[in-house]
C-alpha cells in the first residue's frame, strides 16, 4: 500500500459554528466527534449547535441582508469567484480532508471534488450579473418592468456524500442572487466545508455567509422551523425532506429539495455496436458511481440491457466494476473507498442479504461482512431479480446494481418509470429516434445519453415526482428558486 496522505485539519474551524464572521463554540459546550469510516477512527471534535447557535446565526444574516441585498450583483459576483480562487489554490489539502471524512478516495473522488466546487463558485461568480428582469410594452405613458428580488435568509442542509460540492452550490446559489446564507453541513462530514468557511473568512460582510454544525435533529430542524428564515435548500434522503416540507409549510417559506433516487440505466444493442463495447461498459459503470461507493442520488442503479447483448455486455460491465481497488481513502492508489458510518453500512448489508436469502445471483460481490474495520463493501451486480424485488424498489445508497434484461423500447420505458423517484436516467443508444423518445418517456429531471458522467455547472439540475422540487447548477435554477418576481409599473405621465 502507497503511504497515506494525511489531512491537515481545519483550526479555528474546529469550533464548527462560524457567525457572524468570527468563530463560536457552542453556548452549552457540547462537542460531535468526527470519525474516519475508512478506518473507524476518530478525526477531531467539533461544535454541537443547536437552535441557539441557529437563531444567532439567522439574526446575524438578517441583519447583513439590506446590504448584502443592495451591493451590485458584479460585486457579490467578484467576491464568489475569488472564494473560488482560494479553493482552487488550496484543493489538495481541504481534498484530504474531504477523503478522511467522507470516505471517497482521494484518487478517483475528493480531488475531483475540491476543484469542481472551485469551479461552482467561479461559474455563479461570472453569472451573478444575469439576475435581469424584463421591460413590459403597455401603452404610452406606462413604464412596466420587472426585477428578480431574493427571499431573504436561506437555511441550507446539506448531507455527507458530496459535502463540498454541494455546499458551493448552496453557497453560490443564495449569495449570487442576493440572498444571506445559513448553511449546516452534514454531522458525519462538516470538516471540508469548514475548510471552506476558512477560506472565505474576512471575504464576505459579517452575517452574509455563517455556518453551525449539529445533528439534524437539532440544529438542521430548528433551521428548517425558524420563522426568520425565508427559503429553505435541503439536498437528502425524501424522509427527511417530507419532515422539512411540513415544518417550511407551516409559515409557507419556500423550499428546494433535492431527495432520493432509483435511477434506470438503459443500454440498446447499438450501443456497443462498432468498437464501443468497452467504452459503453466504462460508462455504465460510471453511472453507477461505484468509485463513490454508491452513495450518489443520481447512481444509475437500476441497469435495463437489451436480452441480445446482455451475455456481452454484462460481463464487461462486470469486469470495470471489479478492477476498481478498495480501500483506505487517503491511499492514492485506492479507486474506491468507504461508505459514511454503521448505519450506511449495516442498511446496504441487510438489502443484500434480503436478496441473497431470496434467490438473487451475483454476478460480482457478496454480502458484506459484519463489524468490519473499515466500512469497505466491494463493487456488487445482482441479477436474477425483477422491479418488485425491494433491492430494486428503494434507494440502497450502497456501490449495489441490480440489472435486469428486456427485449422491447416499451417494456424498458415501462419499467423506468415503475417507481416513485424521478432523478436521473442513463441512455446508452445512437438511434436519435429512439433518443427523441426515449427522453421524452422516462420520468426524469435530469438525463445523461451516452455517457454516466456527474453535474457540471450552467446544467439545470432537478428532479420529479419524490425526487424533489425545484433545480440547481444553473443560474436558470437560481433566478428559479432563489428570487422572487417584482413587477413596477410607473405612468410616466403623471409621475411629474
Amino acid at each position: 500500500m502507497a503511504e497515506l496522505l494525511e489531512p491537515k485539519l481545519p483550526q479555528a474551524g474546529l469550533a464548527g459554528c462560524y457567525i457572524d464572521g468570527k468563530w463560536h463554540w457552542p453556548a452549552d459546550g457540547r462537542k460531535l466527534t468526527v470519525e474516519n469510516p475508512s478506518r473507524r477512527t476518530p478525526i477531531c471534535e467539533v461544535g454541537r449547535g443547536a437552535k441557539a447557535e441557529i437563531d444567532l446565526a439567522v439574526a446575524a444574516a438578517r441583519a447583513a441582508l439590506p446590504a448584502w441585498r443592495a451591493l451590485a450583483a458584479s460585486e457579490r459576483g467578484k467576491r464568489l469567484a475569488e472564494l473560488g480562487r482560494r479553493l482552487e489554490e488550496s484543493a489538495e489539502e481541504v481534498a484530504r480532508v474531504l477523503a478522511a471524512e467522507s470516505g471517497n478516495a482521494i484518487k478517483t473522488q475528493s480531488r475531483g471534488e475540491a476543484m469542481g466546487a472551485a469551479g461552482v463558485l467561479k461559474y455563479y461568480g461570472g453569472v451573478a450579473v444575469e439576475q435581469k428582469g424584463e421591460t413590459l410594452p403597455l401603452g404610452p405613458g406606462l413604464f412596466s418592468y420587472s426585477t428578480r428580488e431574493p427571499h431573504g435568509v436561506v437555511g441550507s442542509i446539506i448531507p455527507w456524500n458530496s459535502p463540498l460540492q454541494l455546499g458551493a452550490v448552496k453557497i453560490s446559489m443564495a449569495l449570487a442572487t442576493g440572498n444571506c446564507l445559513v448553511l449546516k453541513p452534514a454531522e458525519d462530514a462538516p470538516l471540508a466545508i469548514l475548510k471552506l468557511a476558512e477560506l472565505a473568512d474576512g471575504l464576505f460582510p459579517p452575517g452574509v455567509f455563517n455556518v453551525v454544525t449539529g445533528l439534524g435533529e437539532e440544529a438542521g430542524a430548528a433551521l428548517a422551523a425558524h420563522p426568520g428564515v425565508d427559503k429553505i435548500s435541503f439536498t437528502g434522503s425524501s424522509e427527511v425532506g417530507r419532515l422539512i416540507g411540513r415544518a417550511t409549510a407551516d409559515r409557507i417559506a419556500k423550499l428546494t429539495l433535492e431527495l432520493g433516487g432509483k435511477s434506470p440505466t438503459i443500454v440498446f444493442p447499438d450501443a456497443i455496436e462498432n468498437g464501443r463495447l468497452d467504452a459503453t461498459a466504462q460508462q455504465v459503470a460510471n453511472a453507477m458511481r461505484f468509485a463513490r461507493q454508491g452513495q450518489s442520488c443520481t447512481a444509475g442503479s437500476r441497469l435495463f440491457v437489451h436480452k441480445d447483448i446482455w451475455d456481452v455486455l454484462m460481463p464487461k460491465v462486470a469486469e470495470k466494476a471489479a478492477a476498481l481497488k478498495v480501500g483506505d481513502a487517503l491511499d492514492p492508489d485506492v479507486d474506491m473507498g468507504a461508505v459514511i458510518n454503521a448505519e450506511r453500512y449495516d442498511e446496504i448489508r441487510n438489502f443484500v442479504a434480503e436478496a441473497e436469502a431470496e434467490g438473487a445471483d451475483f454476478l460480482i460481490g457478496e454480502t458484506p461482512a459484519e463489524n468490519p474495520a473499515g466500512f469497505l463493501p466491494g463493487p456488487t451486480i445482482i441479477t436474477g431479480v425483477d422491479n418488485s424485488w425491494r433491492i430494486v424498489r428503494e434507494e440502497v445508497f450502497g456501490p449495489v446494481m441490480v440489472a435486469i434484461p428486456f427485449e422491447t423500447e416499451a417494456e424498458a420505458i415501462a419499467m423506468a418509470n415503475d417507481t416513485h423517484y424521478g432523478l436521473a436516467a442513463f441512455i446508452f443508444t445512437h438511434d436519435i429516434s429512439r433518443i427523441t423518445r426515449l427522453t421524452r418517456a422516462i420520468d426524469a429531471g435530469w438525463i445523461q445519453v451516452n455517457q454516466g458522467g456527474g453535474q457540471i455547472p450552467g446544467m439545470s439540475y432537478g428532479g420529479t415526482k419524490q425526487s424533489g422540487t425545484g433545480s440547481e447548477y444553473s443560474i436558470e435554477g437560481a433566478l428559479e428558486a432563489y428570487t422572487y418576481r417584482k413587477c413596477v409599473t410607473i405612468n410616466v405621465e403623471q409621475a411629474g
